[in-house]
């Protein structure tokens, strides 16, 4: 199975989020462009920093333990997040639908209601 046959057209052009810090090569204490605290941490920890969006150093930690590479690697705020995502990569609002069989998970159909995917 090819997954990309899967995706939505509109899916498959899109490139990751890329910040100015990401573009940035320098070392800069302040960054004023991230709506960052630039007053520091309390701590001894770069708490006042957005931490990575991509989550990249994780990933290769969880594919160095687990043997996965990081392309195959998602990390999410708990199965929510996912379904919904799962339903905005993959299905067209509309146009394409779901089978849900209960009892289930109540996401499932949640998600395909504010995704506009037929049950």
């Amino acid at each position: 199975m090819d997954i990309n046959k899967l995706q939505r057209e509109n899916i498959k052009n899109l490139r990751p989020y890329s910040t100015a810090r990401d573009e940035y090569k320098g070392q800069a204490s302040v960054y004023l462009d991230a709506n960052e605290n630039s007053f520091g941490s309390p701590v001894d920890k770069k708490y006042n920093r957005y931490p990575d969006p991509l989550q990249l150093d994780l990933k290769d930690e969880i594919g160095k333990i687990k043997g996965v590479p990081i392309e195959n690697t998602f990390l999410g705020n708990g199965s929510d997040e996912a379904i919904d995502l799962l339903y905005r990569a993959f299905c067209e609002p509309g146009k394409d639908n779901v089978i849900v069989l209960p009892p289930t998970y109540g996401m499932y159909e949640v998600s395909a209601n504010i995704n506009n995917v037929e049950l």
